[in-house]
């Protein structure tokens, strides 16, 4: 039976690797002539339809809320889901996809250190090599962007993109701590994923209301089906990485997950056209020091 638990854990590790991978890669074909601002809209928009009815309807009529939960995972979904997304689709636009998603996954670093300082837990020996890892791997990327003259960003520009998933990283790494609040305070994980996404369409759709720009047409947008498909993408592989966690050992479901970088970079030689992705062997070489860093952090947390 175990054997069995194991298997469906990695199983739904795999493909929520593979659909946020995916994500990225949908993202960087819509970002070519499309809006980022768009794209989170929509995808908030998708998250909201596939995950509020199925918490409702999973745990009625109680859902396990106080104030500090709601509190905690609605500044987590504006966290993560609004200024996160934004920063790495503007990332992603600027400098692929390919390049992004590796830095993305420092978040991890972010959150190991949030987690020393708000919730006392230690800081060991393969926290630090994880680090260590991740600043070289993401060093090695940032020189790879700067000196590629076929990258989406130009050598002059290529500086300052990088801002963008560093920011990312940053807003994504303080969503597992806001989101470890809410549950500590008792909020099951879906109830809690449907605050954060509700919080997240309100909140950023209120924004775009305020600044009169109006929210996307899903018929008339050329893109819609690209932002459809990525927040179809993000949905179930956060649904299949929760999954995962509850089906198998941590130690099993991290480095899988964490594999999404290399994924990107997978899908991007084989099916993005050069002049959106160009691929190189430093590159891949520096995603694979990320991912095994950001291993490494979330498994000695």
């Amino acid at each position: 039976m175990f054997e069995f638990v194991s298997l469906v854990g990695v199983a739904l590790a795999v493909l929520a690797a593979a659909l946020l991978a995916v994500q990225n890669i949908l993202i960087r074909v819509a970002t070519d002539g499309g809006d980022v601002g768009d794209a989170v809209v929509v995808m908030m928009g998708v998250n909201l339809l596939l995950v509020v009815p199925l918490a409702v309807a999973r745990h009625h009529p109680e859902y396990g809320l106080s104030r500090v939960a709601v509190g905690a995972f609605a500044a987590a979904g504006i966290a993560g889901l609004v200024l996160g997304r934004l920063c790495a689709f503007a990332g992603i636009e600027a400098i692929g996809a390919s390049r992004t998603t590796p830095i993305v996954s420092a978040s991890t670093l972010v959150a190991a250190v949030l987690a020393v300082l708000l919730f006392s837990e230690s800081l060991t020996l393969p926290h630090v090599a994880g680090i260590a890892f991740i600043v070289v791997g993401i060093a090695v990327i940032s020189r790879v962007t700067a000196a590629d003259s076929h990258s989406p960003a130009s050598p002059r520009n290529a500086g300052s993109s990088l801002l963008f998933p560093i920011a990312a990283a940053g807003f994504t790494g303080v969503e597992p701590i806001l989101v470890r609040i809410g549950l500590d305070a008792g909020t099951p994980i879906l109830v809690g994923l449907a605050v954060m996404m509700t919080a997240a369409f309100v909140g950023y759709a209120g924004y775009r209301r305020l600044r009169r720009t109006p929210l996307p047409s899903i018929v008339r947008n050329p893109h819609a089906r690209w932002y459809v498909g990525a927040g179809v993408a993000s949905t179930v592989g956060l649904l299949a990485y929760f999954g995962a966690l509850a089906s198998a050992p941590v130690v099993i479901v991290i480095p899988i997950t964490h594999t999404a970088p290399l994924i990107v970079i997978a899908l991007s030689a084989l099916f993005l056209p050069r002049r959106l992705e160009r691929v190189t062997w430093p590159l891949i070489a520096a995603a694979s020091l990320v991912v095994l860093g950001a291993s490494l952090v979330t498994l000695s947390g």
